[in-house]
């Protein structure tokens, strides 16, 4: 009985609990009392959009924080398919940035997090795209269990389901698989095999979270009939907490830094407004809840649940806390003599964490080492320590995955520290740790999870794991305790990571894309990481037979674990251009890995490791090079810089601040990276600077930027308006519409070929307005769209060139993207400015 128990619990928590962050959160006496409230209260809220930061924070914190709801997001993405402004991570790897901020998010405004498997692949400008390349059926199946398995009586819309190509098409295809929902998941037919896991689920009603935006204007927005909209008063003040509603928004928003969404809390009155879409309509405007039983009775047997936890409440003691512990461990106890449902798994963990929190109660389980392999040891050092006057005796330990329980039958005893060494044996058979959503591949719109219990777990799933049974009061009550490791730095103090589980060696291709454009060999450094001590073996590259590589082999030998080497192997293209992938494998006692380990590792996050197949690109490439020297302005992050020293340039970072004219006369080139006039400051102050720069001959690119927020309004030396214009559709049709332009012809032969196989984008933010002396080179567009002209403007500015460019570059580039390279080197290799005939051409 009690071995299912606690499975029971651990399924709860893989299927619901978002792993606190790495540091154990300690509730004051405020947020323990705002807990206590909330168990009294069973009601619930599902918020539905697209993509991390789509969710109305303010909503989330005052639903979850003033009505006592419990309350979630489920984001359909992962936010994959964004900019990112803290670092170089792109595509999946930004996707596993955005879900740790979202669930910091969730951790400051007191909601849950969860997704689906639609991988955000790039801006779509309509649903109908959007929903073919998600693949409908599978993203529908995914609300519909996201739904059964919350069990939400209200469900919000962030979107309108009715304004397909008004906004982002996954904005509308959100909302359209919502609505589609709402009459489904209380269908048995619908979906059965989910049956299996939940139950069919049928929500009381479903809202559109509207708002000004959606009106156009606020003024539009004012003058709008709002007479049948729910108005729900959120400009609230918790005093016990000292902040307002919209004060902890802006903190949890600020947590989608990857995306520079810092917000500045306010204060004061503040209305959130809601259109009736589905269900029973409320007659109470203010009121979500109407006709909705959130007390215990809604359990059966739960009325005197809910009198007791009244008591509870009504008694509270700031001072205190742990008065309220002997009443809390009664409705504990109660709790678990209902019958199996919804709430009783809820609110008993819930109830738990509480009364934790109302003790003192530290418990705590450290490895000595922050990485472990499978079938190994780990040296585990619990803590267990009880900070009030309540009696407790630790009766044993169970820790996973092995299932083993130790007994221990220690008293408890007010500030008396128990520290307990235990060795955790690993099984062989235990999945490194990564996330869940990556460990198969995926297609372009969907990310492959098979296994249904893991659909929609927000976080990575950690199986090391201890639980601490603990009598307080003579009840028996677990405790659960993810493995941490944790160190001293001498800056910082105290910091955590969890435990991962690691392969014995992993290994690394240092350039994931190699260029041989010229024809000869190249030396390849490859990384190898000892997982373990004492490891060795042999490592080898994979390459296509009309690919030589040399040696065959390197044996290596790596004496502690996390040592690391760099070998080095010899490759040689053949004689025609050629696309390939390389395969990095190292051999341990007849077994190959093939992993390459990818840390990333933020301060407003937690640690992750990614493990991806170890490969890189190969390319035996047709590109022509001057050998010019490059100054590169960073933006708000790429990886261009490598791609360009792969193109055999000499490339310098070159820091805002320092730009002098003395500082940029030895260079030929000067290039901005990706939103370095939305994010770069100091730019503003430097333009005379670089346009004298081109006015001596020289060329200045510019990569994208957004038309919101330029720290100057004179990015280029002629009048050029950014717009939103953009061509999602990669594989789009290019029309030459300067064919003689050097930029097509020297020193590389561009054609058509050179847009094939472009990856997400063919490019985004376009100019639409630009003064006549730019030349516009290409032109694009997506289906039923009008051309695109300003992909790639070229003017002569004195004696040498501006040019700005929407193209999608900083995607291309690291993808490896053989005519990327070969458009790149044309830009770069521009000369003297040439006439050229009249282009009649409409910008």
């Amino acid at each position: 009985m009690y071995k299912n128990k606690i499975q029971f619990l651990l399924i709860f928590i893989f299927s619901f609990h978002i792993l606190s962050a790495q540091k154990p959160q300690k509730l004051n006496s405020a947020e323990i009392y705002n807990q206590i409230q909330k168990l009294n209260f069973l009601g619930s809220v599902l918020y539905i959009a697209a993509h991390p930061d789509d969710e109305n924070t303010r909503l989330i914190s005052y639903l979850s924080n003033d009505v006592k709801a419990r309350t979630a997001y489920l984001s359909l993405t992962r936010g994959d398919g964004g900019q990112n402004l803290i670092g170089p991570q792109l595509r999946e790897l930004l996707g596993v940035i955005r879900t740790q901020e979202l669930i910091e998010a969730r951790k400051i405004d007191g909601g849950e997090q969860f997704f689906s498997r639609a991988n955000d692949f790039g801006y779509s400008k309509n649903p109908k795209e959007t929903l073919q390349i998600w693949d409908k059926d599978k993203v529908l199946a995914d609300v519909v269990y996201a739904i059964r398995k919350f069990q939400p009586d209200v469900i919000i819309n962030r979107f309108d389901h009715r304004t397909a190509g008004t906004t982002h098409g996954h904005h509308t295809a959100s909302a359209l698989l919502s609505t589609e929902s709402f009459d489904l998941t209380n269908n048995p037919a619908v979906f059965p095999d989910q049956l299996k896991l939940v139950q069919t689920w049928q929500p009381k009603r479903q809202f559109f979270n509207t708002s000004w935006w959606f009106y156009g204007s606020k003024e539009k927005f004012d003058a709008a009939d709002k007479t049948n909209l729910v108005n729900l008063q959120t400009g609230v003040y918790y005093p016990t907490l000292g902040k307002s509603n919209q004060e902890i928004a802006a903190l949890s928003r600020s947590s989608h830094q990857s995306q520079g969404f810092g917000s500045t809390g306010s204060r004061g009155e503040d209305t959130e407004y809601l259109e009736f879409i589905n269900g029973e309509k409320s007659k109470d405007n203010s009121n979500l809840f109407e006709g909705i039983d959130t007390s215990w009775n809604r359990v059966k047997g739960g009325r005197k649940i809910g009198e007791l936890l009244t008591l509870i409440v009504s008694q509270y003691d700031f001072s205190n806390p742990s008065a309220s512990i002997p009443n809390l461990v009664k409705a504990y106890q109660m709790i678990q003599t209902l019958e199996e449902n919804h709430w009783k798994t809820l609110k008993s963990n819930e109830l738990t964490n509480i009364i934790a929190a109302c003790s003192g109660l530290y418990l705590e389980a450290v490895s000595q080492n922050q990485e472990a392999t499978p079938g190994s040891t780990v040296n585990l050092k619990l803590e267990a320590i009880n900070r009030s006057a309540i009696k407790m005796d630790l009766l044993s330990v169970t820790t996973f995955p092995e299932n083993r329980n130790t007994p221990f039958k220690r008293a408890l005893n007010n500030t008396v520290s128990e520290n307990i060494n235990l060795d955790l044996q690993l099984p062989t058979t235990i999945e490194y740790t990564q996330p869940y959503w990556l460990k198969e591949k995926g297609t372009v719109g969907m990310y492959a999870v098979k296994d249904q219990k893991n659909i929609g777990v927000p976080d990575v799933i950690r199986e090391v794991k201890v639980v601490f049974n603990i009598a307080i009061n003579g009840i028996e009550i677990p405790f659960e305790r993810t493995v941490v490791y944790k160190y001293n730095d001498n800056v910082k103090g105290e910091m955590y990571n969890y435990l991962d589980i690691v392969p014995e060696i992993t290994t690394s291709i240092l350039n994931k894309v190699a260029l041989f454009n010229d024809g000869n060999h190249k030396s390849i450094a490859v990384k190898i990481k000892s997982g373990k001590d004492n490891i060795e073996g042999d490592l080898q590259l994979d390459l296509p037979t009309n690919w030589t590589v040399s040696p065959k082999l390197i044996p290596f030998d790596l004496a502690k674990k996390g040592m690391e080497k760099v070998l080095y192997f010899d490759v040689s293209p053949p004689a025609e251009p050629s696309e390939i992938i390389a395969k990095s494998i190292a051999t341990v006692n007849k077994i190959r890995y093939d992993k390459d380990q990818i840390i990333i590792n933020y301060d407003h996050i937690t640690k992750q490791q990614v493990l991806e197949p170890a490969e890189a690109k190969f390319i035996k490439l047709d590109l022509k090079t001057n050998g010019q020297k490059i100054a590169y302005i960073m933006g708000a992050g790429d990886e261009v810089p490598e791609s360009l020293t792969q193109m055999g340039y000499s490339v310098s970072i070159v820091n805002p601040e320092d730009i002098t004219t003395e500082k940029l006369e030895s260079f030929d080139v000067v290039i901005t990276g990706i939103r370095a006039y939305n994010t770069v400051e100091a730019l503003a102050n430097k333009q005379d600077i670089l346009f004298d720069f081109i006015k001596g001959g020289k060329t200045m690119l510019v990569q994208y930027n957004t038309p919101d927020e330029f720290e100057t309004a004179n990015i280029a030396p002629y009048p050029l308006k950014i717009s939103r214009d953009r061509v999602t559709e990669e594989n789009a049709a290019v029309q030459f519409l300067a064919p003689n332009h050097p930029v097509l012809n020297y020193p590389n032969k561009i054609t058509s070929k050179d847009f094939e196989g472009w990856t997400q984008e063919q490019g985004l933010y376009y100019p639409n307005e630009f003064d006549k002396a730019f030349t516009p080179i290409l032109s694009s567009h997506d289906q039923g769209e009008s051309p695109k002209n300003g992909a790639l403007l070229i003017a002569p500015y004195g004696k040498g060139y501006y040019i700005y460019t929407g193209l999608s570059l900083f995607r291309e580039l690291p993808e490896g993207v053989s005519g990327a390279y070969r458009i790149l080197a044309n830009i770069i290799s521009l000369k003297a400015p040439i006439t050229l005939p009249t282009q009649k051409i409409k910008p």
